[in-house]
Protein backbone atom coordinates (compact mmCIF):
# COMPACT_ATOMS: atom_id res chain seq x y z
CA UNK A 1 0.00 0.00 0.00
CA UNK A 2 1.33 3.36 -0.99
CA UNK A 3 0.25 6.67 1.01
CA UNK A 4 1.85 9.00 -0.98
CA UNK A 5 4.71 9.24 -3.51
CA UNK A 6 7.16 9.20 -1.32
CA UNK A 7 5.78 6.90 1.51
CA UNK A 8 5.28 3.05 1.59
CA UNK A 9 3.89 0.70 3.79
CA UNK A 10 4.74 -3.19 3.06
CA UNK A 11 3.01 -5.81 4.78
CA UNK A 12 4.77 -8.98 6.19
CA UNK A 13 2.45 -11.82 7.33
CA UNK A 14 4.45 -14.82 7.33
CA UNK A 15 7.55 -15.98 10.02
CA UNK A 16 10.00 -15.78 7.35
CA UNK A 17 9.35 -12.16 6.35
CA UNK A 18 8.75 -11.17 9.69
CA UNK A 19 12.54 -12.59 10.47
CA UNK A 20 13.98 -10.88 7.45
CA UNK A 21 12.33 -8.03 8.30
CA UNK A 22 13.75 -7.99 11.95
CA UNK A 23 17.09 -6.18 10.36
CA UNK A 24 15.10 -3.18 9.57
CA UNK A 25 12.61 -3.12 12.52
CA UNK A 26 15.22 -3.45 15.21
CA UNK A 27 17.08 -0.24 15.14
CA UNK A 28 13.62 1.78 14.63
CA UNK A 29 12.60 -0.06 18.05
CA UNK A 30 15.85 0.60 19.86
CA UNK A 31 15.33 4.57 18.63
CA UNK A 32 12.03 4.67 19.83
CA UNK A 33 11.79 2.83 23.10
CA UNK A 34 15.14 4.25 24.22
CA UNK A 35 13.55 7.73 24.59
CA UNK A 36 11.28 9.18 27.29
CA UNK A 37 9.09 7.74 28.88
CA UNK A 38 10.40 4.23 27.90
CA UNK A 39 13.69 4.87 28.45
CA UNK A 40 14.59 1.01 27.43
CA UNK A 41 17.94 -0.23 27.27
CA UNK A 42 19.90 -3.11 25.69
CA UNK A 43 17.67 -5.89 28.30
CA UNK A 44 14.58 -4.45 27.29
CA UNK A 45 15.67 -4.65 23.79
CA UNK A 46 16.88 -8.53 24.40
CA UNK A 47 13.31 -9.19 25.92
CA UNK A 48 11.31 -7.50 22.72
CA UNK A 49 14.15 -9.50 20.46
CA UNK A 50 12.57 -13.09 22.28
CA UNK A 51 9.25 -11.58 22.79
CA UNK A 52 9.28 -11.11 18.58
CA UNK A 53 10.44 -14.57 17.47
CA UNK A 54 7.70 -15.90 19.71
CA UNK A 55 4.70 -13.95 18.43
CA UNK A 56 6.08 -13.65 14.89
CA UNK A 57 4.78 -17.54 14.23
CA UNK A 58 1.37 -16.92 16.12
CA UNK A 59 -1.27 -18.19 13.53
CA UNK A 60 -2.53 -14.86 11.74
CA UNK A 61 0.75 -12.81 13.01
CA UNK A 62 1.03 -9.38 10.66
CA UNK A 63 3.95 -6.81 10.20
CA UNK A 64 3.95 -3.86 8.59
CA UNK A 65 6.65 -1.66 7.90
CA UNK A 66 6.88 2.52 6.61
CA UNK A 67 9.49 3.49 4.12
CA UNK A 68 9.78 7.00 3.36
CA UNK A 69 11.89 8.48 0.69
CA UNK A 70 13.66 5.11 0.55
CA UNK A 71 14.45 5.20 4.88
CA UNK A 72 12.78 2.65 6.96
CA UNK A 73 10.41 5.09 8.93
CA UNK A 74 8.63 2.61 11.24
CA UNK A 75 6.43 -0.57 12.17
CA UNK A 76 3.66 -1.80 13.55
CA UNK A 77 2.52 -5.94 14.25
CA UNK A 78 0.39 -7.89 16.02
CA UNK A 79 -2.05 -11.03 15.90
CA UNK A 80 -5.48 -12.01 16.57
CA UNK A 81 -5.79 -13.46 20.54
CA UNK A 82 -6.08 -17.28 20.87
CA UNK A 83 -8.81 -18.72 22.96
CA UNK A 84 -5.86 -19.67 25.47
CA UNK A 85 -4.21 -16.19 26.07
CA UNK A 86 -3.36 -14.10 29.22
CA UNK A 87 -4.25 -10.55 27.53
CA UNK A 88 -7.45 -10.13 29.57
CA UNK A 89 -5.81 -11.66 33.03
CA UNK A 90 -4.95 -9.49 35.89
CA UNK A 91 -6.19 -6.54 35.08
CA UNK A 92 -5.71 -3.38 38.55
CA UNK A 93 -8.84 -2.28 37.86
CA UNK A 94 -11.57 -3.96 36.22
CA UNK A 95 -13.19 -7.10 36.21
CA UNK A 96 -13.96 -8.52 32.98
CA UNK A 97 -16.75 -10.75 33.04
CA UNK A 98 -16.86 -14.15 29.76
CA UNK A 99 -18.40 -12.00 27.07
CA UNK A 100 -15.36 -9.36 27.22
CA UNK A 101 -12.71 -11.78 27.60
CA UNK A 102 -14.08 -14.98 25.56
CA UNK A 103 -11.21 -15.17 22.47
CA UNK A 104 -11.68 -17.86 20.18
CA UNK A 105 -8.57 -16.89 17.47
CA UNK A 106 -10.69 -14.52 15.00
CA UNK A 107 -12.92 -12.11 17.88
CA UNK A 108 -9.64 -9.65 18.92
CA UNK A 109 -6.50 -8.45 16.97
CA UNK A 110 -4.15 -7.08 19.39
CA UNK A 111 -1.30 -4.50 18.21
CA UNK A 112 1.68 -5.82 19.86
CA UNK A 113 4.11 -2.54 18.69
CA UNK A 114 3.29 0.68 17.00
CA UNK A 115 6.91 2.97 16.20
CA UNK A 116 7.87 5.48 13.80
CA UNK A 117 11.44 7.22 14.19
CA UNK A 118 11.44 11.19 15.61
CA UNK A 119 12.46 12.21 11.77
CA UNK A 120 9.45 11.01 10.33
CA UNK A 121 6.77 11.87 13.07
CA UNK A 122 3.98 14.56 12.81
CA UNK A 123 2.91 12.86 9.19
CA UNK A 124 0.20 10.49 9.73
CA UNK A 125 2.76 7.39 9.39
CA UNK A 126 1.42 5.95 12.95
CA UNK A 127 -2.19 6.28 11.19
CA UNK A 128 -1.37 4.69 8.24
CA UNK A 129 0.54 2.03 9.66
CA UNK A 130 -2.08 1.18 11.92
CA UNK A 131 -4.63 0.59 9.19
CA UNK A 132 -1.96 -1.22 7.25
CA UNK A 133 -1.88 -3.80 9.82
CA UNK A 134 -5.97 -3.70 10.76
CA UNK A 135 -7.34 -3.16 7.65
CA UNK A 136 -8.79 -6.12 5.85
CA UNK A 137 -8.57 -8.31 9.53
CA UNK A 138 -11.91 -10.19 10.39
CA UNK A 139 -11.72 -9.55 14.28
CA UNK A 140 -14.37 -7.76 15.33
CA UNK A 141 -12.14 -5.85 17.73
CA UNK A 142 -8.89 -4.42 18.25
CA UNK A 143 -6.81 -4.28 21.36
CA UNK A 144 -3.45 -2.92 22.33
CA UNK A 145 -1.49 -1.65 25.54
CA UNK A 146 -0.26 1.70 26.18
CA UNK A 147 1.93 3.27 28.49
CA UNK A 148 0.00 6.17 30.32
CA UNK A 149 2.91 8.63 30.05
CA UNK A 150 2.86 8.20 25.99
CA UNK A 151 0.23 11.10 25.61
CA UNK A 152 1.28 11.35 21.89
CA UNK A 153 0.69 7.27 21.45
CA UNK A 154 -2.60 8.05 23.60
CA UNK A 155 -4.26 11.13 21.36
CA UNK A 156 -3.26 8.73 18.59
CA UNK A 157 -5.47 5.92 19.65
CA UNK A 158 -8.32 8.45 20.97
CA UNK A 159 -8.49 9.85 17.64
CA UNK A 160 -9.20 6.42 16.36
CA UNK A 161 -11.40 5.79 18.70
CA UNK A 162 -10.00 3.19 21.45
CA UNK A 163 -11.50 3.02 24.66
CA UNK A 164 -10.11 2.36 28.37
CA UNK A 165 -10.87 -1.12 29.29
CA UNK A 166 -8.32 -0.77 32.66
CA UNK A 167 -4.66 -0.76 33.68
CA UNK A 168 -2.04 -3.67 33.58
CA UNK A 169 1.24 -4.75 35.11
CA UNK A 170 1.94 -7.64 32.29
CA UNK A 171 4.74 -9.67 34.04
CA UNK A 172 6.82 -8.64 36.85
CA UNK A 173 8.10 -5.37 37.69
CA UNK A 174 6.28 -4.08 34.86
CA UNK A 175 5.48 -0.21 34.28
CA UNK A 176 1.36 0.35 34.22
CA UNK A 177 -0.33 0.08 30.51
CA UNK A 178 -3.55 1.08 29.94
CA UNK A 179 -5.37 -1.53 28.12
CA UNK A 180 -7.49 -0.11 24.76
CA UNK A 181 -10.09 -1.44 23.50
CA UNK A 182 -11.93 -0.57 19.47
CA UNK A 183 -14.90 -2.59 18.38
CA UNK A 184 -14.11 -2.30 14.35
CA UNK A 185 -17.91 -1.00 14.25
CA UNK A 186 -16.45 2.63 15.28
Amino acid sequence: MDTSDDVRITTVINSEGAEHALGEILPIYETVFAEPPYNEGPRDVADFLERFQRERVARGFRLVCAEQDGHPAGFAYGYPLQSVTTWWDGLLDAELEDPVTREDGHRTFVIMELAVLPDFRRRGLARHLHDGLVDNQEAERVTLAVRPEAQPALALYGSLGYQLVGHSRPWKDAPTYQVLLKNRST
